[in-house]
């Protein structure tokens, strides 16, 4: 994933200067007089833990929801590039299986995710929630700049993001057996952010056509802060709506 990433931001940046080398300024201009500047992108997809432990067992569709405000600036010697760059709000819902329990309040070092014994007492839903407030930068590639609307397009770029909240959502407390203890409608909220990384980095790349494009993104700096828990690095998979 990471290299598949890497890649694309190359050949972005490589592109852009090889057809650089090739353009004057004294080259006939695209007309973007009716291409908007600012923007929506709104995301929507699948996330996963890269190299989580046995002890770590997700379930279900893990996913993630992103809505940013971008504003669009094509280059000057060639405007089939551009550079955007925005901000908004990211979340990711990580979803366990009904017999790992996770524990936010231990007052241990490290996040504990418990694995319970098949006839223990467990939830039958959990997940974890990470909101970061996120800057998104993208160089981004239109076969045709003055309507992307009906162009091919091409991103790449990295999201910076400081986290504004983090907890737990276990729900519906059951025997062994499956039968619900205190109502199917009982909620344990845990909410801390210790155990997360407060700077967010995502590598991301995106390639589509018209308004939609398919999306993916890479989190080196791990969904844990280092020395909290086990390393793992999530990875998404998702759908981009916007305009330009």
């Amino acid at each position: 994933m990471k290299k598949v990433i890497l890649t694309a931001i190359t050949i972005l940046f490589l592109g852009y200067f090889a057809q650089a080398q090739t353009t004057s300024n004294t080259d006939t201009k695209i007309d973007l007089t009716g291409r908007p500047s600012d923007h929506l992108m709104i995301q929507f997809g699948s996330d996963a833990l890269m190299s989580r432990p046995d002890s770590v067992k997700t379930s279900g569709f893990s996913r993630h929801f992103n809505v940013y405000f971008m504003y669009d600036k094509p280059f000057k010697k060639n405007q089939h590039y551009s550079v955007a760059f925005g901000a908004g709000i990211g979340t990711s819902n990580i979803f366990f299986d009904d017999h790992t329990y996770v524990n936010l309040k231990t007052n241990g070092s490290t996040l504990p995710f418990q694995h319970l014994d098949s006839a223990a007492n467990h939830f039958a839903k959990q997940k974890i929630t990470t909101i970061y407030l996120q800057a998104p930068v993208e160089l981004r590639y239109y076969s045709d700049p003055a309507h992307p609307g009906k162009s091919w397009k091409a991103a790449a770029g990295i999201k910076i993001g400081q986290i504004l909240k983090a907890y737990t959502k276990a729900k519906n407390y059951e025997t062994a057996s499956g039968a619900s203890i205190y109502g199917k409608t009982f909620i344990e909220k845990q909410e801390d952010t210790r155990f997360f990384n407060s700077t967010d980095i995502t590598l991301t790349g995106r390639v589509g056509y018209g308004i939609v494009s398919f999306d993916m993104g890479y989190n080196p700096t791990g969904f844990l802060r280092d020395g909290y828990g086990a390393v793992m690095n999530k990875v998404s998979f998702g759908i981009t709506i916007s305009g330009l």
